[in-house]
């Protein structure tokens, strides 16, 4: 028979047994629904090449200058800085200073306008001074938009005095409107007296001619008629846009402009595409010898323009940008969701920065961080997602690893 002592040990072995089998199933079962940690991702941004440094072709003579739309350091100046003789660049703030005062709508043709003794004697006038006029008599009657045509299109002194007369009373007054107009547009480069440039006194930087051009762009009146290589207005008939470069190169304007004892000047837009982006140019020449001259610059300097830009690829479908690894042995990289370009001018450096969250268990293709491109004053973005899933470690690995439990994993 089993004495007292014997049943003491018994005892203690039973309730060792129930204490193993009690903490047995708790660890278990913590462990197999403790959570474990996150994974961090190693990141890798990617190294893009800096972009070459773009080589201008600028006239050497007289003040030139180019911008491009949107690309504020695709901008570049040569020759004179000062105010020059613009030309028949001024109509083109004649055009827009009248239409401030007298506005139109893209299609309207505006109020009818009758030509009387004073219109034929400003014929005369500029005829005298061996300026570009076109005929008129007592009678005639023109739409606004009429005039402005005959002003932006043919280039006629005559018709930009009539129309400027016809807004303002004098030439007196329509000098101070657009003195107070290019006041108003921060273009304090450029001055005027008259309205239609035959005066020498009419100047204009070459950087503030650009400005210029682009305001005239914008005008939804202005921009189809300084693209148009002709024009047909009643009792006139059929006129020729004096610019020749019209259609070459994606030229659509914008005004030239003549003083024989300047030069050849030209105020140009060029619209082209790059990269599936529409791009427009806009420049100045002042002061060539001709406009022939100018002509071929301008093709040379729009060619330069061009070859400044690249298309540089920041993300391709699918680019890892570097992944995770998790201590029960799986790994999945962080991939771009798209591709990703940008156009960019010139020398231009590319600054990656790529961030990610924590992983415990995800689906391939869930949402897990972005790469983000620092690109010329500008941030570009690319989504990033799991290549694969990170699953659960499972039950075997678990109760392998009392660390969930105890400090986590």
């Amino acid at each position: 028979m089993p004495t007292p002592a014997t049943y003491r040990r018994r005892r203690l072995v039973a309730l060792l047994i129930v204490l193993v089998v009690i903490g047995g199933g708790l660890y278990g079962t913590l462990t197999l629904l403790a959570p474990v940690r996150g994974v961090t991702a190693a990141v890798a941004a990617p190294a893009i090449p800096a972009t070459p440094a773009a080589q201008l072709s600028l006239p050497s003579y007289g003040a030139s200058a180019v911008g491009v739309v949107g690309y504020p350091q695709a901008t570049a100046t040569a020759g004179r800085t000062d105010a020059v003789p613009m030309a028949s660049i001024s109509k083109v703030i004649t055009a827009l200073v009248v239409l401030q005062a007298k506005p139109l709508k893209p299609g309207e043709a505006g109020p009818t306008i009758t030509m009387t003794s004073g219109d034929v004697a400003l014929y005369h006038h500029y005829l005298a001074l061996d300026g570009e006029v076109v005929q008129v008599s007592p009678g005639y009657r023109f739409s606004e938009l009429d005039l402005l045509k005959l002003a932006l299109v043919k280039s006629a002194n005559n018709y930009a005095g009539s129309l400027a007369l016809w807004a303002f009373g004098s030439s007196a007054r329509y000098a101070d409107a657009a003195t107070a107009w290019l006041s108003a547009h921060g273009l304090t480069g450029i001055h005027v007296v008259e309205p239609t440039g035959i005066d020498p006194r009419n100047v204009g930087t070459a950087s503030d001619l650009v400005k210029l051009g682009e305001l005239a762009l914008q005008n939804q009146v202005i921009a189809p008629i300084v693209a148009s290589r002709s024009a047909s207005v009643p009792n006139v008939g059929g006129v020729a846009n004096t610019n020749t470069l019209l259609g070459i190169d994606g030229i659509d304007g914008i005004k030239t402009g003549t003083l024989n004892d300047w030069g050849a000047n030209l105020l140009f837009a060029s619209d082209r595409t790059v990269g599936g982006k529409a791009l427009t140019i806009v420049g100045v020449v002042l002061g060539g010898r001709d406009h022939p001259t100018i002509d071929r610059d301008i093709r040379t300097l729009i060619g330069t323009v061009l070859a400044g830009f690249h298309v540089v690829t920041l993300a391709t479908r699918g680019e890892a940008f570097g992944g995770y690894t998790t201590p029960w042995g799986q790994s999945a990289k962080l991939v771009a969701t798209k591709k990703v370009t940008t156009l960019v001018w010139g020398a231009v450096t590319v600054t990656p920065r790529v961030t990610a969250q924590k992983v415990t268990t995800a689906a391939q293709g869930t949402d897990v961080g972005t790469a983000r491109f620092a690109v010329a004053g500008t941030t570009l973005s690319v989504p990033l997602e799991l290549s694969r899933a990170i699953d659960d470690p499972g039950w075997g690995w678990r109760l392998g690893h009392p660390e969930i439990v105890f400090g986590g994993v």
